[in-house]
This record gives structure tokens, C-alpha cells and sequence, in this order.
């Protein structure tokens, strides 16, 4: 089972008892604003994305990690890596992204789970090159990008929502660990 432990937080992979505290976090307006059209996402649709998520752990060898505070044991969100699919014009490439909980917004956690996972990408998993997407206004992602060392590469429209995009990407000879 594929862990990384960071000061702060244990990233992990999914298990059942995840699934709730996960579905508060995508029923949350404030969080799902920057998410595809900005739609909040029930418990069925939350067991389909984690579904999904660890379906992809097993054919691609990497996927978003279950964050939880090392502390307490709370889960707090995701981070972790996809291959963007919404996204045809990027590929091929791996995504990395993250997804927390409001009330742990503003102390660094995105940021530490962010450049745990891309650490895995580029050190563990062989990746030359990462990317990470976000809407043009969400300013707190694009900060974690910058943190991370990302630059931005390119402005697109989301195909679906025509909503404003920015991709920014890091490659293997520009990451400073």
C-alpha cells in the first residue's frame, strides 16, 4: 500500500471509512466553486469518484491520495495525481490536484500534500514532466502551483463549461525537491 508521510499529513489510499467525511467535502459550495461547472457532488457521486480514483491507482500506478492530519487521523481531502481526460488538447500528461475541506484552507496542508505528490511523480514514478490545471481566478491553486516551482504554460477554455483555464507544468530538470 502506497503511503507518504509529510510533517503534518499521512497520504494514503482510500478506504471505505473515507467516503463520508469525503462527500461533506464535495457537498460544500465554497470548495466545488473551482470544480468543473461548480456542481457540489452527493455520496453516490463521491463512491463513484473514489471508485474511480483507485481504479486508477491500479492501471496507471499512481492516483490521488486520501489525505488525513497525522494528529488525528481526519481526513482533509485529496492530492495526488490523474491524467486530465476533460482536458484532450494536454495529453498525453499527468495532472497532479488536490482538494481539501474548508476547514483546513489557509495553513499550508494543499501545499504540503501537493509537493509530497509531486515528489512521487517525479522521484518514485518516473514522470519527466507534470502538469496542473486550474480555473484562471482560482488564485489560491494557482499559489500552490507557484510554491511547487510550476510555471503557467498555456490559457485554454474547459470544453465542457467553456469556463476560463490555466495549465501550468514542472518538468523533471526544473524541480528543485
Amino acid at each position: 500500500m502506497t503511503e507518504i508521510r509529510t510533517p503534518r499529513l499521512l497520504l494514503r489510499r482510500w478506504t471505505d471509512d473515507d467516503l463520508v467525511p469525503m462527500a461533506e467535502i464535495n457537498a460544500d459550495p465554497e470548495v466545488m466553486h473551482w470544480i468543473g461547472d461548480g456542481s457540489t457532488r452527493d455520496l453516490e457521486e463521491t463512491a463513484e469518484s473514489i471508485e474511480r480514483w483507485e481504479e486508477e491507482w491500479d492501471e496507471e500506478g499512481f492516483g490521488l491520495f486520501a489525505v488525513e492530519l497525522l494528529g488525528s487521523g481526519e481526513l482533509i481531502g485529496f492530492a495526488g495525481l490523474s491524467v486530465p481526460e476533460f482536458l484532450p488538447e494536454v495529453l498525453p500528461a499527468v495532472e497532479i490536484g488536490w482538494r481539501l475541506g474548508r476547514p483546513f484552507w489557509g495553513q499550508g496542508y494543499a501545499s504540503e500534500a501537493a509537493h509530497a505528490a509531486l515528489e512521487f511523480a517525479l522521484q518514485d514514478r518516473g514522470l519527466d514532466r507534470v502538469i496542473s490545471i486550474a480555473h484562471i481566478s482560482n488564485t489560491a491553486s494557482e499559489n500552490v502551483m507557484r510554491k511547487l516551482g510550476m510555471t503557467p504554460e498555456r490559457d485554454t477554455t474547459h470544453p465542457v463549461f467553456g469556463t476560463p483555464l490555466r495549465v501550468h507544468a514542472i518538468d523533471l530538470s526544473e524541480y528543485q525537491g
